[in-house]
């Protein structure tokens, strides 16, 4: 079954030329980061992307059904995997099927519907706001699109600048996005969101309740530059010499890469006994934080139940970390949010897993203690990578699970302006369904936070690759 999987693939990556490679590749930007795609350049490349976030494999072909159907190749469509243009339209109607949004669905049938002169009309008018080196004339209308939502012009809740655009040359085209906002289920005004209340039947208490339907959804302020430490206390070398973290290195780059991106000053301290661990995040709660945003810090090293372990395989309890960053133990952060990303095992057990059924129709419930080495004060965040009593998992060459996924996900959501719980919610659902040593991962998320944590995209940049 693998073989015929492998030659499936293979075919309709021979069946693919350059444009419709490009075209898969801008479907799947919800699912694989944008410096991943930029470096695939052939269909093989981007398939083998696929496979490693799980979103095809040989029981489940359905996202890459979608992705025939969206560029149209009903030939492969039918040829290779069975399918029809029928079919698939019936599918896609269905609730959660679709895995390309409806947003990027929307930009792609404009990009199809524009002419040559068309294009050549929009990169006129683009001219002062992006570079002139990407509106050249061999940029596809797809680049053109990608270098607007980069330097946010166009985004998921704001596609004004680009129907101002479009009113000009093509009318038409202006009219598809009038009715893309009008089926959207978010009224996307600025930072609001409505939430349905209980009619009441007596007329004196509608009014009440008519005001009610607004909440204002308040955000951080991440307006300095930079906005703050993100500070990376990473234990590699351990005086057990069969204690050595292989692949740390790599979760340390991948840290940095993607918060040097998000505008934070990055610095990374390597090898750390236990003191030394809770004296480096003291002397950061007593820097002046004034001019600054937020604080983050990666820890990553061995574990137990809220213990992280120093290279002399002495223990700090992370509560005692976090109390540094209090509001009477750091007051020039009071009232900006903390975060804390801890990749450690909590126990020495592998997570095991079971079966739920398709649909419990929302009646499986729980009530959790949540972990004590959370102070009670706000603003706080702590990311662990598992739940404790549990193990996490790292792979020696590439890094660990959690921290690279969560790096992953930020580099794909944070441009489409997602909260911080949203992201670590999509890490969660990632992590948790994949199957490592036979056993499961489950990742917490335990937050203090007042508003939302939306992280500021710099415009005319991308991630390193």
């Amino acid at each position: 079954m693998s073989a015929d999987f492998h030659k499936l693939l293979f075919d309709i990556s021979e069946a693919l030329v350059t444009d419709e490679l490009a075209a898969l590749k801008f479907l799947s930007l919800e699912h694989i980061p944008m410096r991943k795609l930029e470096a695939i350049q052939e269909p093989k490349a981007f398939f083998e992307a696929l496979q490693e976030k799980d979103m095809i494999e040989v029981e489940n072909l359905s996202f890459l059904k979608e992705l025939l159907y969206r560029i149209n190749r009903m030939d492969l469509l039918a040829a290779l995997l069975g399918s029809s243009r029928e079919e698939m339209e019936r599918e896609l109607q269905m609730p959660s099927r679709a895995k390309v949004s409806a947003y990027r669905q929307l930009l792609y049938g404009i990009a199809e519907d524009l002419t040559l002169d068309d294009v050549e009309c929009m990169k006129f008018l683009l001219k002062e706001k992006i570079p002139k080196n990407k509106l050249q004339d061999n940029a596809s209308i797809l680049k053109v699109l990608l270098e607007m939502e980069r330097n946010g012009i166009i985004k998921e809740d704001d596609l004004a600048m680009l129907k101002d655009i479009l009113e000009r040359f093509r009318p038409d085209l202006k009219k598809k996005i009038d009715a893309y906002e009008l089926k959207k289920p978010e009224n996307y005004s600025k930072e609001k969101l409505h939430y349905p209340v209980p009619v009441s039947v007596h007329p004196e208490e509608q009014g009440a309740e008519r005001e009610k339907l607004h909440l204002l959804v308040e955000s951080y302020k991440m307006k300095n530059n930079p906005h703050g430490y993100c500070v990376i206390l990473n234990n590699y070398i351990f005086k057990n010499p069969f204690e050595v973290r292989e692949g740390t290195v790599e979760d340390g780059e991948a840290v940095k890469r993607v918060f040097n991106w998000l505008q934070f000053e990055t610095v990374e301290h390597m090898d750390l006994e236990a003191k030394q661990l809770y004296a480096k995040v003291k002397e950061y709660s007593k820097k002046d934080h004034s001019n600054m945003d937020c604080f983050v810090c990666f820890i990553f090293s061995h574990g137990e139940k809220d213990k992280i372990k120093g290279v002399d395989h002495e223990f700090v309890n992370i509560k005692d970390l976090l109390s540094c960053f209090s509001g009477s133990n750091c007051p020039s952060l009071a009232g900006k949010p903390k975060l804390f990303f801890i990749q450690a095992c909590q126990g020495s057990v592998g997570h095991p897993a079971v079966t739920v059924k398709e649909d419990f129709s929302g009646h499986l419930e729980t009530d959790a203690t949540p972990l004590s080495s959370i102070p009670d004060q706000a603003d706080i965040l702590v990311g662990m990578a598992t739940v404790e009593d549990y193990e996490c998992y790292r792979c020696v060459e590439t890094g660990s699970v959690y921290i690279q996924c969560l790096c992953d996900k930020m580099e794909l959501l944070c441009p489409l302006r997602k909260d911080l719980i949203t992201i670590l919610t999509e890490v969660n659902k990632e992590v948790a369904r994949r199957v490592l040593n036979k056993c499961k991962q489950m990742p917490k998320i335990t937050s203090t936070l007042r508003k939302q944590l939306i992280f500021q995209i710099p415009q005319c940049q991308s991630v390193e690759k």
